[in-house]
Formats: C-alpha cells, structure tokens, sequence
C-alpha cells in the first residue's frame, strides 16, 4: 500500500463522513408550537391506564393494536383514525383498540424510512417538518379520543411525540440493542418487544428483563441539550410474537413454549401476537385466520394471550412510491400490505362477538 496516499486518505480524522450538521428544533419549542390540550391528554392518559390493567390481568379485555403498516401523510390518517374511533368505541366492552400510527421504518438495507425521516417520499429528508407532522398527526388523533401505538426506533424521537403515544413497539430488529432497550426502560408507556427476525424469543425476553431496570445513557432533555438519562425502569412490558425465519409462532404449541420462557425468566406470561409479518406468510389477507386462531386459543383459556396486532389500510395492499406523488393510491400502504377497511371492521366485530361468549 503506498504510504502516502493512505496518509493523504485520512488526512482529515474528525466526521471525515460527515456531510453536515442541521440543528433541529428542541422538544420544549415544538411542544409549545404543538401542545397537548386537556382532551388529547386524558386520551393518553386513560388508554395508558387500560393498557397497564390488562397487563396486570386487571381488565379482560383484549388490546388490539390497529393501523398502517406506516402513516406516510395525514389525511389518510385522520380519515382511518375516525372509521376506528367508531370501532374503538362500539367494540370497548370486550377490546381496547388502539391505532398503529407507525412514524419509522427499520431497514434491512435500503428503503424509505418513514414520515419522520424523509416526510415528502423524496430522499430530501426534511426530518423537522416530518417530527412536525408526526406531532401533529398525534395530537388530532388523540383529540379524537383515539390512543395510538407506535414504534421507537431513533432514541432521540420521543422526547417529541412520547407524550402523546399510549403504547410502543421495540421491533424485531432492534429488541437486540442495547440503546433500545435502555431507551424502553426511561419510556412512559407500556412497551412490547418482538422476537427477532430469525424467531428467536430469548432475545426478547432479555429485553424485558433488561428495560424492567433502570440506565444511566446519553441522551438529549427537553431544551436538546445533551444530557445523561438516568431511568427507573419500565414495568409494564411484555413479549409480541410476530414468528420468523419464515414460520409462525402464533400456534397453541408456540404460545405455550413462549409461556414457558417468561415463566422462568421470571416474568408474567403476557403475550400479544402480531397476526401479521411470519405469522401470516406476509399475506395481508391471512391476518384474519391468524386472528381467528388467537381468539380461539383466548376463548379456550390462555390467558396469557392479552393483544393482537393487525397491519390494517383504508384500501388493501400496498404500492410502491410513485415518482409523481399525485399517482399515489389514497389509503394503500406504501410498505407492507395491509388489509383493506371492511376486513378490518369484520375482524373486530368477529372478535368481540367471540369474546362477548365467554
């Protein structure tokens, strides 16, 4: 190797990969901008407080996490929160319903990676207006008296929206982290941790056990101000099956195995089966079986069954992101398939017909 050329190389040692550095708004000024008014903020608070009863067996209604795969703008938003708000009430009796309002995408390698990050789908990736959007988006949600679930993916994107999130995913690519898990420990709202991608479960349980005691990490305040964050621990926490690798893990004989991990892991048994991903193949329209087969096994007495997860759309399928955002499908997710509406809607009147018998 020609010497001078590698001295030439790295002749710049500090962010020599670094294109720039663009301050962002700090939590505390976009909070003022957008703030949590009292309706909004009983929303999260009560759908906060159902949750952690039904983890702690204290409700026996199911949770039921509903929505896009992603929300990528707000008025296909705001039209499908409304269509679930009417289920979210007419269904609260035997289910509490809590929209998916996904702002970020993990990506294996390459893709959009949702609202927050790159909110105009064209690579400019204007993250303020998208934190601004997501924000937004939120807070007319909850106004409506709709909780909403989302996925904590950057440890630095809920001192911006936490505040308005009933409950939050730690997704299959990252129950591994150790910031996530960190992250999950100091967070307000119960959280549920997904087993990896290749199926593993003990990784997730790890996790749980993790984020239940408290961290000392860096992170930002609310002024943005770098800071260390020192947490309590998260109590109210449990495991998402979603299968991997490929296969299912949402039938009686996984159920009862992951049971069977929690229990000597000393852990409750609280497990919420995400009906779509591995456990339906990837094929939107077998989320209905895999829910069928949840509120069978809940209907037979597994109660360690607590949630179930539906990716959900106005329209079914998904499209990829058109060169010309005026050709983009209204209601159709622009990354996993989702199902449409009225499968949606037959879902949860099956489930809450099924568990009204018990």
């Amino acid at each position: 190797m020609n010497t001078r050329n590698t001295t030439r190389i790295f002749e710049r040692i500090d962010n020599a990969h670094v294109a720039g550095f663009f301050p962002l708004t700090s939590p505390r000024e976009m909070k003022e901008g957008m703030p949590l008014e009292d309706s909004a903020r009983e929303t999260v608070a009560t759908g906060r407080e159902s949750v952690a009863r039904i983890l702690a067996g204290q409700d026996s209604r199911m949770l039921a996490v509903v929505g896009p795969c992603s929300i990528h703008d707000a008025d296909t938003a705001l039209d499908y929160a409304k269509r679930l708000h009417h289920a979210h009430v007419r269904f609260g009796d035997r289910l509490c319903i809590v929209m998916r309002t996904y702002f970020e995408k993990p990506r294996t390698t390459t893709g959009w990676k949702g609202l927050i990050n790159d909110p105009d789908m064209d690579d400019s990736y204007k993250l303020e207006d998208g934190l601004g959007k997501a924000r937004r988006i939120l807070l007319d949600i909850a106004t409506l008296g709709l909780p909403t679930a989302t996925e904590m993916l950057d440890p630095i994107v809920p001192q911006y929206i936490a505040d308005l999130v009933t409950w939050a995913s730690i997704g299959a690519r990252t129950t591994e982290s150790q910031t996530h898990r960190e992250m999950a420990s100091g967070l307000s709202m119960p959280v549920g941790f997904k087993n990896s991608t290749d199926g593993n479960l003990q990784v997730a349980i790890n996790a749980l056990v993790s984020a239940r005691h408290p961290h000392n990490f860096l992170g930002i305040n609310q002024d943005g101000q770098t800071c260390v964050v020192r947490t309590l621990g998260n109590p109210w926490s449990h495991l998402i099956l979603r299968g991997g690798g490929g296969r299912p893990n949402c039938d009686r004989v996984s159920v009862a195995l992951a049971e069977e991990q929690l229990t000597a892991a000393g852990l409750d048994a609280r497990i919420m089966i995400d009906c779509s991903h591995d456990n339906s193949s990837k094929r939107y329209e077998l989320q209905e079986k895999v829910l069928r087969d949840v509120i069978h096994q809940r209907r037979e007495g597994t109660r360690s069954l607590i949630g179930l997860m539906l990716e959900s759309h106005l329209n079914p399928g998904n499209q990829p992101i058109p060169e010309d955002k005026t050709q983009l499908q209204y209601g159709v997710s622009i990354t996993d398939p989702c199902m449409g509406w009225d499968m949606t809607e037959a879902c949860l009147h099956y489930a809450h017909d099924r568990l009204s018998e018990t």
